[in-house]
C-alpha cells in the first residue's frame, strides 16, 4: 500500500469508526514517548502540511529561538486505541518530525534510524528485529516491593500477575503487535515478553507501544511496571534483547549459511557481528544510557555481558547466536544482549546497524568464540584472551562516546552533542549525591 492509499485508509477509518481524537506520538532523544491530540478535522491537513508544536519543550529538540517544529503523521502506524470507548473513539499515529521548511529534523530518533535503514537498503539489505523485554511489577510507585517469589518459567498459583500478563498480551495484539510468548522471568516479580520480528522501524515503534501498554495495564490494576535495569539489589536485571538479521530484496536471510562448521553463520553475519564487537564500547552509552544500567553490567549480575564477546547459545556473551533449527534458515539471527529497556530503541537499532554495516564494508574478522570455561574466569583472563571489557559506569561509557567519530556520524551532530551533554549532567548529579551505602559504611567510622 503506497503513502496515498495509507492516508485514504486512515481518513476513511476515522470517519467510519467515529474517531474523535487522534494522538500524535513521537519520542524525544532520550527515548521517552511524547504525545498531543488533534481533532479528525485537522488530520488531512496534518498529512499535507504537518501540525506545528513547540519543540523547545522537548528534550533534545530545539532552543527557544528555534522552537517551531512540524509533526507529520506516518499513516502506516495508525491504530485505534482499544482501551478507549468505541463511541467518540481515540486513535494514535507515530509522527515524523520536521523543521518549518519541511526538512527532516536532525533530532528525530525515527529519522535517525530511517537514515541508517536507507543506507542498509542501498547496500542491498533489509534489517529485521525481534525483541524480548524484561520488566518488574511492584506494588508501590515509590519503592520497589516485589509481588511474588516465583522463579523463571515457574507455573505457580502465587504468580499473581499471570492474568495481568494475559490482558497485556491481548491489548498488544489489538494494537497489531504480535506477541511470541510471555513468561515469569527469573527475578521475584520480574516478567518478560517477546515480540515477533519486524523491519527495524516497525519493531522500534512496537517497543515504544509495548512499554506504554505494559505500564498502562499495570496502572489500571494499581501496579507499577518498571523497566529500570537493576531495581533490586541481588535480583535479576532487566534487559532488552534484540534479535537482529539482514535480508536481501528477494527475501533471503543473508545471515544464514549451509556450512555447519561455520555454525550456519554466513560471512556477512560474521562481519556484522565483528563490527558490533569492534564498536562495543562506543555503543554502550546508547545501549545502556543510565547510571543504573551499569549495575546490570557489573560482574556477577546475571544476564548482563561484561566484555565484547560472542558465543553459541552462551547467554553471558554480548552477542549470542541461537541454535540453528533445520529448515529454519529464515530464523537465523544474532541476539544482542547488552541493551536495557531504558535505551531509546530507535537509536540502539540505528547505531548497531551502523556498526554491523561497518563490519561488512570493512570485512572485519570475527574473533574466536568465547568458551564456557573462559567466560567463568576473571576480567584479566578475558582481556588477555583479546576480549575488550565494556565500560564499568556511565562516565566511562561517555568518554568512549565523546571521542567516537563513528558515533557522531551514525547519530548526527545534533543527537550526539545533546545526548552527551544531558548524560554528563546526569552523571555529575549522581556523583554528587551521598548514598545510603556511604552513610552505612563511613558515617560511624569517620
Amino acid at each position: 500500500m503506497d503513502q496515498q492509499q495509507n492516508v485514504d485508509f486512515v481518513l476513511r477509518t476515522v470517519e467510519e469508526r467515529d474517531i474523535r481524537f487522534i494522538h500524535l506520538w513521537f519520542t524525544d532523544v532520550l527515548g521517552r514517548l511524547k504525545s498531543f491530540a488533534i481533532s479528525p478535522e485537522d488530520l488531512e491537513v496534518a498529512f499535507d502540511e504537518g501540525i506545528g508544536f513547540d519543540g523547545s519543550a522537548i528534550e533534545g529538540f530545539t532552543t527557544l529561538e528555534e522552537a517551531d517544529m512540524l509533526a507529520f503523521p506516518d499513516p502506516s502506524t495508525f491504530q485505534v486505541l482499544p482501551w478507549r470507548p468505541s463511541h467518540n473513539g481515540v486513535a494514535r499515529i507515530f509522527c515524523n518530525i520536521c523543521t518549518p521548511d519541511r526538512k527532516p529534523f536532525a533530532g528525530d530518533s525515527r529519522e535517525c534510524l530511517r537514515k541508517m535503514f536507507r543506507r542498509a537498503e542501498s547496500a542491498g539489505y533489509l534489517m529485521n528485529v525481534g525483541t524480548e523485554l524484561e520488566f518488574y511489577y511492584f506494588t508501590d510507585d515509590d519503592h520497589p516491593v516485589p509481588m511474588d517469589e516465583v522463579g523463571y518459567f515457574d507455573l505457580m498459583p502465587s504468580d499473581s500477575a499471570r492474568d495481568l500478563r494475559r490482558d497485556t498480551v491481548l491489548m498488544l495484539e489489538k494494537m497489531s503487535i504480535p506477541v511470541e510468548y510471555t513468561f515469569h522471568s527469573s527475578g521475584h516479580s520480574q516478567h518478560g515478553i517477546s515480540l515477533r520480528h519486524a523491519e527495524a522501524l516497525t519493531s522500534s515503534d512496537a517497543i515504544m507501544t509495548a512499554k506504554y501498554i505494559i505500564k498502562l495495564e499495570a496502572f489500571a490494576n494499581n501496579i507499577h511496571a518498571s523497566f529500570m535495569p537493576k531495581p533490586l539489589t541481588g535480583e535479576s536485571s532487566n534487559a532488552m534483547f534484540l534479535h537482529q538479521s539482514l535480508f536481501d530484496y528477494e527475501g533471503n536471510n543473508v545471515f544464514w549459511s549451509e556450512d555447519e562448521e561455520s555454525l550456519h553463520l554466513s560471512d556477512t553475519a560474521r562481519h556484522y557481528m565483528a563490527g558490533i564487537l569492534a564498536h562495543a564500547r562506543e555503543l554502550s552509552a546508547i545501549t545502556n544510557p543510565t547510571v543504573n544500567s551499569y549495575k546490570r553490567l557489573a560482574p556477577g549480575q546475571g544476564n548482563g555481558p561484561t566484555h565484547a564477546m560472542w558465543g553459541l547459545r552462551n547467554r553471558a556473551a554480548m552477542i549470542r547466536v541461537p541454535i540453528y533449527k533445520p529448515g529454519k534458515d529464515l530464523s537465523a539471527r544474532i541476539e544482542l544482549r547488552s541493551p536495557d529497556p531504558m535505551a531509546n530503541p530507535y537509536l540502539v537499532n540505528a547505531v548497531t546497524l551502523a556498526a554491523g554495516l561497518d563490519g561488512i564494508e570493512r570485512k572485519l574478522e570475527l574473533p574466536d568464540e568465547v568458551t564456557s570455561e573462559l567466560i567463568s574466569q576473571d576480567s584479566a583472563m578475558l582481556e588477555s584472551a583479546g576480549f575488550d571489557p565494556l565500560p564499568s559506569n556511565l562516565d566511562e561509557a561517555l568518554d568512549y562516546f565523546e571521542d567516537s567519530e563513528f558515533m557522531k556520524n551514525a547519530l548526527g551532530e545534533h543527537i550526539h552533542s545533546f545526548f552527551l551533554k544531558k548524560k554528563r549532567d546526569e552523571w555529575a548529579k549522581f556523583a554528587s549525591v551521598v548514598t545510603e551505602w556511604e552513610i552505612e559504611h563511613y558515617y560511624k567510622n569517620s
